[in-house]
């Protein structure tokens, strides 16, 4: 993780801060009603930190509708127009996302860092693969990990000659092993907080399956402090697929720790529709528990014994059990409700 730490609202980023799960609105920009109800299914779903396109002048007014709405913090999303980022300062954003090296003068990036360091404001330096300087393309040919890693550093030193340091870093390319040796570069050369993501990675299935893939080796080689997994999708599925990723990694507790078994031949009940409902039902339950739906007594309590509460199934039944003791047999039609009964007890 990052030596330098940095805070957008209430949520600390980065020297040992506990990695937060991002998301970005969909919604149009000058559609405020539907922004802000976007917003707070972001975070009822869990979302730290909510990002926001701000393309004019105009959208600048959500800036305070969210922060009204919500209490997570709010990011704006600029590119180019300096002035849009001094008014959402202004308005009391709580980050801003923006690439010094593409707002013009000097002038103007001192102007950014001056209000920002005065509102206590972090920025975040977004690179990607599409977005590369023509000199640092022309120096490595096409969107390398190095150059990603280059144009990253060289935005940041915009602002370090301003004496402004409140900065996270993001490099993403939609290639998983370049977005990672991307990472790898930037935790080498510079301690600030990073910001982990793949780049269109794709509608929910394969975005999940590329971004956890890059996601997750990095942080489990210690790379990373703020995540998010980009999907072409409802942003609460980037929400859910991202808490789901570091509570699988070790990296947050609390809510239902789901494990059931793949099925196979001796499977005599329908487990995959069984996992299906009971994963669904159990959606909104905080109990920091694991929850084991096993195809038999092969895979049921013994080797699901660590299991809070389970259950194995059998010819048209299921047996429960809890840490591996065997409770009672239940018609298969009932598994689920019994399940959810003594999952209420605990």
């Amino acid at each position: 993780m990052s030596k330098i730490k940095v805070k957008a609202g209430n949520v600390e980023i980065g020297a040992g801060a506990p990695v937060s799960v991002q998301s970005m609105l969909n919604t149009p920009a000058h559609d405020i009603q539907a922004s802000v109800e976007q917003a707070k299914h972001l975070a009822n779903a869990g979302c730290d930190i909510i990002r926001a396109a701000v393309p004019d002048k105009e959208a600048v007014a959500l800036i305070p509708a969210l922060k009204e709405a919500v209490s997570v913090p709010i990011v704006a999303d600029i590119h180019f127009d300096y002035k849009l980022a001094l008014e959402c300062v202004a308005a009391g954003v709580d980050k801003i996302r923006i690439n010094p090296g593409n707002i013009g003068s000097d002038d103007r990036v001192k102007a950014v860092a001056d209000a920002c360091r005065t509102h206590g404001v972090p920025i975040r330096i977004g690179v990607n693969s599409g977005s590369l300087e023509k000199s640092i393309l022309a120096k490595y040919g096409h969107p390398t990990a190095q150059a990603l890693c280059d144009s990253a550093l060289y935005h940041a030193s915009l602002l370090e000659k301003f004496d402004f340091t409140d900065i996270v870093l993001s490099m993403k390319s939609s290639s998983v092993p370049t977005t990672v040796k991307a990472y790898e570069l930037a935790a080498e050369r510079c301690d600030y907080p990073l910001h982990l993501g793949v780049t269109e990675a794709g509608t929910e299935y394969s975005g999940i399956i590329k971004s956890s893939a890059g996601i997750g080796s990095l942080l489990l080689h210690g790379i990373g402090d703020t995540i998010r997994i980009s999907l072409t999708a409802d942003p609460v599925r980037e929400v859910t697929a991202g808490i789901e990723l570091l509570k699988s990694i070790g990296l947050r507790s609390g809510g239902v720790h789901f494990v059931s078994c793949p099925t196979c031949g001796r499977t005599k009940i329908d487990l995959i529709g069984l996992a299906e409902c009971v994963q669904t039902k159990l959606a909104n339950v905080d109990k920091d528990i694991t929850v084991a739906i096993m195809g038999c007594a092969v895979n049921g309590p013994g080797e699901a014994r660590e299991a809070d509460i389970g259950v194995a199934g059998g010819d048209g039944c299921g047996l429960i059990f809890r840490k591996g003791e065997i409770l009672y047999k239940v018609p298969e039609d009932k598994i689920a409700d019994a399940l959810l009964d003594e999952i209420n007890k605990l």
